[in-house]
């Protein structure tokens, strides 16, 4: 009988006792893979985790071609094709998880205004979110809103061909749907909770929860005012931040994590109704935090990211049961609202955020139906894609097509990604330094380390 599929998944951020995102991502797409696989997760960054049903380890660009000689497919996250040339110039079968689209989530500036560097820095990840849409064999996305906008990207690169349609005229072959999932068992409280982390919260006071990173796509800033709304009629009203710093030494403290303390500072709310969490909650013990919460938030800003988002931390809500309020505009917030699991609020509106937080304080939904509901996203669930993939790993019949010269060279789907042109503002500063090309290409770079891989949890 022949063997299933020896299968590398790759990662680039930190698979340690705190995990962003996209790590946990990853580490639960492995572990389910590793039901039915011998799966090796490397990561790119530290690796401090192990897991008895497949390896755990670091690697390097250096040591990356040695592990793909003993993998018969990979998967990986976006950026792999210009983080990792090696990865695109092999023959391997290469699944791409296209669930975060960063460009839409940096269209959010890092500084005080937007500018060429910022310009510079979307215009990269746009490069580099090309290269992988023209080289990957399979592709995941985290809802069928999201899989309608990648979609329309693969079809400008010309990926959606004949060679793509005859092999899957659904093209669900070339694209399909993996969400962000929960576990399969239920959260317990077992250890130090949110109440232990922050004495100063009363074992009955009603606690609001910000389960994840805060970056600049998000609106903390009216959640903080509602919550200073909120403090005469509910006195004993608390909001905690579980996620001031990102465990990815990459990824910045972002602007609007400053503005928030600034403004809770400055309404007197800090330590008294508004709490932070400096780090990043351990992945093991965030159960104990959201059982210790009355009702989880995610609160944004008006953004085309949040038409195609799909939220980390609102799974992590329903994981637990919490009622949640949030903002309104994308798939899992209208169809929570729909459903009467949490109430969806209009952006950056104060007031309709603090009524809808004494709403679900004082008259919490069934957490029953909210368990339940959350029941269709369990990890074994949702991988099903993936998993078909990983049975029998495809290459995408264009890419197949092209390397045997079926197309012509000059139609290459992995032809380098074209220069982005960027055109001097119309009035600029008087006294400016004009940048040469050469300075452009080392700001590129130096702004995107800078901005690394955006996240969302």
């Amino acid at each position: 009988m022949t063997s299933p599929p020896r299968l590398l998944v790759l990662a680039f951020d930190p698979l340690t006792e705190a995990m962003p995102g996209p790590a946990i991502r990853a580490w639960h797409l492995a572990e389910e893979l590793a039901r039915d696989h011998t799966v090796v997760l490397a990561t790119t960054s530290a690796a401090t985790r192990s897991h008895p049903a497949m390896e755990v380890r670091g690697t390097s660009g250096r040591d990356l071609a040695a592990l793909m000689t003993s993998a018969d497919a990979i998967v990986a996250p976006t950026s792999v094709v210009r983080r990792h040339p090696v990865v695109a110039q092999s023959n391997l079968p290469l699944c791409i998880d296209m669930y975060i689209p960063t460009h839409l989530e940096n269209l959010e500036p890092f500084g005080e205004a937007a500018g060429v560097e910022h310009a510079v820095a979307v215009a990269h990840q746009v490069s580099v979110i090309g290269d992988d849409l023209r080289r990957g064999d399979f592709f995941l996305c985290a809802s069928e809103r999201q899989r309608d906008f990648w979609l329309g990207s693969l079809a400008t690169l010309g990926r959606i061909n004949p060679h793509t349609y005859m092999q899957d005229p659904t093209l669900r072959g070339l694209i399909d749907v993996v969400p962000f999932g929960v576990p399969a068992d239920l959260p317990v409280r077992d250890g130090a909770g949110l109440r232990d982390a922050f004495p100063a919260i009363g074992p009955s006071d009603p606690v609001v929860i910000w389960g994840g990173g805060v970056y600049n796509w998000f609106d903390p800033l009216s959640l903080v005012r509602a919550i200073d709304l909120l403090r005469s009629t509910i006195p004993g009203i608390r909001l905690v931040f579980l996620g001031m710093r990102n465990p990815n030494p990459d990824i910045p403290v972002m602007r609007v994590a400053t503005g928030l303390r600034e403004l809770s500072d400055g309404l007197g709310l800090t330590d008294v109704h508004v709490f932070f969490n400096e780090g990043w909650v351990p992945y093991e013990r965030r159960a104990a935090y959201l059982l210790d919460a009355q009702v989880g938030v995610s609160t944004h800003l008006a953004h085309v990211e949040t038409h195609f988002s799909f939220r980390t931390r609102v799974l992590d809500y329903l994981w637990a049961g919490l009622p949640m309020v949030l903002t309104e505009g994308d798939a899992l917030s209208e169809e929570i609202a729909r459903l009467g699991l949490g109430i969806a609020v209009p952006p950056c509106d104060p007031r309709a955020i603090a009524d809808a937080l004494a709403k679900l304080i004082e008259m919490p939904p069934d957490r029953a139906a909210i368990v339940a509901y959350a029941e269709r996203y369990r990890w074994d669930r949702v991988v099903a894609p993936l998993r078909t993939w990983c049975r029998s790993p495809w290459r995408a019949a264009d890419l197949q097509a092209e390397e045997s010269q079926v197309r012509p060279a000059e139609a290459s789907l992995v032809r380098p990604a074209p220069t982005v042109a960027l055109t001097r503002p119309p009035e600029q500063p008087a006294g400016r330094r004009t940048r040469s090309p050469r300075t452009l290409v080392n700001l590129v770079r130096r702004v995107s380390r800078r901005l690394g891989r955006a996240i969302d949890r």
